[in-house]
């Protein structure tokens, strides 16, 4: 017998007399599939064919024993059943409880009820788990076509993660200041401060009642979708960002620090100094008419010194020490402005929290660390209950991340990307020193999603994502935070990362391969199982073996335009006007480096002439073989007559994913030919160096715009989802689609002009 036979047999599904939302959710999961009543009311303890859901501490049935022999220390799901359907699926928090209710009809229907006879206990990896800057629900993703929130919500909680971010723009848009020619207002759509859902006494009336109501409306949605599956809501704020101008001459003396990038900003932006009582008042204001709306609310994790936000007198970027009047005097060294500025920052965090606690007494404030190089010894100093840090590695100082590239031992910096996959035993001791002081360690990793290979999704690499997801269980990581957030299942629905992240966060002990391995049966049948995970095999070992390109590898590549924008030996050839398509969206100024230079992005160095060329001939070494095998397996399952259409159909989705995988690492591989290659020309000695270096540019361009037709090829032919699209139109952060059109214009100006001379203008940032 089954646990689906023995399910038939049960009458009722008891839940609490006063349910959570998520004991209703769950137990509607259960009831539609066996056709059972639910009911709350009290049954005599001898009844049969009553099966108990609950959450252990709401539960109002008898529960001790189970408690009693629950592990310690960690989230829990007891399951039991017996033949004639009575039984219980009780769980120590309500964020796991749907998880573990669609493992029970997802995977343990098939199991002998034999099995769960006697109970069994099953503990999750992680205490928390979150998505960390969520791209598709709140973030620069949210127009995304084909997403439902809901659906992503509950997605999110059958995976196994506990907590949602609920602070989304509802317009396309912030209600931000801006100047003819500057960027710097649109980085306000994302991360949104506290200003943006409420008003205090302090700035009523800057921000219109409709875009704050439109906003927080958004904010309790999310929040009300996330109890409904029994995830916790937060906040993730660039904080303390800055208020308009026209708050600030209203209060002078409230002038915090000048956060705006000195590049890409036309206008002086300001935060207010919250070392001043009234600052800390409208905070605390602010927030706690946030948690009246939402008194679940359970973080806040506050990003900095970039977006337009800042901490005083910081010696990072963009604010660089300045601030306001009530801090540092003159003469302090620079350790004393640092410690005080540590300080200051720590007490901004309890400002939130004991203004949160009066709601909700478990509110954790959690801290982005790595812009705080030269603070963070007084930041740590001073953190205290209930004062978190989150960072992809406790050994960062600042930017410094620690970790190697397995591949490339040259190239370190790769913490918290997707081929960080090992953690030194020093990160456990440094885990447990702050979990004394009552501090978690939030640590961040990628599953891909975003900050990785942005704008790309559903790409496979499942035993990569094992090797890490083990090492933080094995280093004692109790809170991880998956930087982009999750995909969706209508954007990618064979998604094996998610899958594979599914399993083990409910069950650490898994078999990856065997897990591996059922999963592709379970999608393409035992026929095609073997070539299915061996097209991943190559896939991954592909993506092991990707070098990084700096900020091109993540945000950067869309930022910049790269896959749509001419990649040719002199950037500014082609006409101004014809330039429009791609520089109206660029990330930039109009001064901006990177208009002329894919090397630099204003001010920052981003590729040397010696690493473009050791990229490209590492990614023609390495990389596009095995991508190409992966590629041409799958083309042979589809093109088998054996092979079934539902086998198919994953093939195919799997295939071009890793067709617009290719497309994407090859155009990164032309980014940095060029560097090779113009540089090179430019600092050629003689006539035969040029000659030698103009051929090295001729060939990249060649294969470029073959690249670019077959990214064309791909766009036009496609069904599937390989690349995240906006279904409201194209903005700097997401492609709309109009995508295609895009890359023919790169290709025709691509062809037009590749034998113009290599050049670059160096004067071009100081264009008024």
């Amino acid at each position: 017998m089954t646990v689906s036979d023995a399910l038939r047999k049960t009458k009722i599904i008891q839940i609490p007399d006063k349910p959570l939302p998520v004991e209703d959710t769950s137990a509607g999961e259960v009831k539609t599939i066996f056709n059972l009543d639910v009911h709350s009311k009290s049954f005599p303890a001898e009844s049969s064919g009553i099966f108990k859901l609950a959450v252990a501490g709401n539960a109002d049935f008898p529960i001790d024993s189970i408690k009693k022999g629950a592990p310690k220390d960690k989230h829990w799901a007891y399951f039991r059943l017996d033949e004639d359907g009575t039984g219980e699926l009780i769980v120590s928090h309500p964020s796991i409880l749907y998880a573990y209710t669609t493992r029970l009809v997802e995977e343990w229907v098939e199991q002998p009820v034999a099995t769960f006879k006697n109970g069994t206990y099953h503990s999750t990896a992680f205490r928390w788990h979150r998505p960390l800057f969520d791209y598709v629900l709140t973030q620069t993703w949210r127009t995304a076509r084909n997403v439902d929130p809901e659906q992503h919500i509950r997605e999110l909680a059958r995976t196994g993660y506990t907590h949602i971010e609920v602070n989304g723009l509802a317009q396309p848009v912030s209600h931000e200041e801006a100047v003819p020619g500057e960027f710097y207002s649109q980085f306000y759509s994302y991360c949104m401060a506290l200003d943006q859902y409420v008003y205090s006494e302090l700035n009523k009336g800057i921000y219109p009642q409709d875009y704050l109501t439109a906003n927080l409306d958004l904010l309790k949605r999310y929040a009300h979708f996330g109890r409904k599956y029994g995830l916790e809501p937060g906040l993730l704020c660039f904080e303390p960002r800055t208020v308009p101008e026209r708050l600030l001459q209203k209060y002078p003396t409230l002038r915090g620090a000048r956060v705006d990038h000195p590049f890409r900003s036309r206008l002086p932006r300001y935060t207010l100094t919250h070392s001043h009582p009234k600052v800390q008042a409208h905070y605390s204001e602010m927030l706690q008419k946030i948690l009246q709306q939402v008194p679940d609310l359970a973080y806040m994790s506050v990003w900095s010194n970039d977006s337009g936000a800042g901490f005083e007198y910081t010696s990072s970027l963009y604010v660089g020490r300045n601030g306001g009047p009530y801090l540092i005097r003159e003469w302090r060294t620079h350790e004393q402005i640092a410690e005080v500025a540590g300080k200051n920052i720590v007490h901004f965090m309890k400002i939130l929290r004991d203004a949160a606690s009066e709601i909700n007494p478990d509110f954790r404030v959690t801290l982005r660390l790595e812009p705080f190089k030269v603070e963070h010894d007084f930041i740590l100093n001073h953190l205290e209950e209930r004062l978190d840090v989150e960072l992809p590695s406790l050994l960062v100082r600042g930017y410094d991340l620690p970790y190697h590239h397995d591949k490339y031992p040259d190239i370190t910096g790769v913490a918290g990307g997707i081929q960080h996959i090992k953690m030194d035993a020093q990160e456990n001791k440094m885990i447990e020193q702050h979990k004394a002081k009552g501090v978690n360690s939030h640590l961040i990793y990628s599953q891909g999603n975003g900050y990785s290979l942005e704008p790309l999704v559903g790409i496979p690499f499942p035993g990569l994502l094992h090797q890490k997801l083990q090492a933080m269980v094995d280093r004692g990581v109790e809170y991880a935070a998956n930087l982009g957030g999750f995909t969706p299942s209508a954007l990618a629905p064979y998604h094996i990362n998610q899958e594979v992240f599914r399993a083990f966060s409910l069950d650490p002990k898994m078999d990856i391969a065997e897990f591996i391995r059922k999963k592709a049966t379970d999608w393409v049948g035992a026929p095609n199982c073997d070539r299915l995970v061996e097209v991943w095999k190559h896939a991954e070992e592909a993506i092991r073996w990707m070098p990084p390109l700096p900020l091109y590898s993540h945000f950067g590549f869309v930022w910049l335009r790269v896959w749509v924008r001419p990649i040719i030996p002199d950037l500014q050839a082609v006409p101004e006007n014809d330039r429009m398509y791609y520089e109206d969206f660029l990330v930039s100024s109009d001064n901006n480096t990177n208009l002329v230079d894919l090397g630099r992005d204003v001010l920052f160095d981003l590729i040397s002439q010696e690493y473009g060329e050791k990229f490209a001939q590492r990614v023609d070494d390495n990389v596009l073989g095995k991508l190409d095998s992966a590629i041409e397996l799958a083309g042979q399952v589809i093109d088998d007559a054996a092979t079934s259409q539902e086998a198919r159909q994953v093939f195919i989705d799997q295939r071009d994913r890793l067709r617009g995988l290719r497309c994407w690492i090859f155009t990164q591989r032309s980014v940095a030919a060029w560097v090779a290659g113009v540089y090179g020309y430019r600092a050629a000695d003689n006539a035969d160096e040029r000659s030698a270096w103009r051929k090295y540019l001729d060939v990249m361009i060649t294969r470029e715009i073959q690249n670019a037709k077959d990214l064309l090829e791909l766009w036009e032919s496609s069904n599937v989802n390989f690349m995240v699209v906006s279904k409201s139109g194209e903005t700097s952060y997401i492609y709309g689609e109009n995508m295609g059109a895009l890359v023919k214009r790169k290709i025709e100006l691509m062809e037009k002009y590749r034998h113009v001379e290599p050049g670059i203008d160096d004067t071009i940032m100081w264009k008024v």
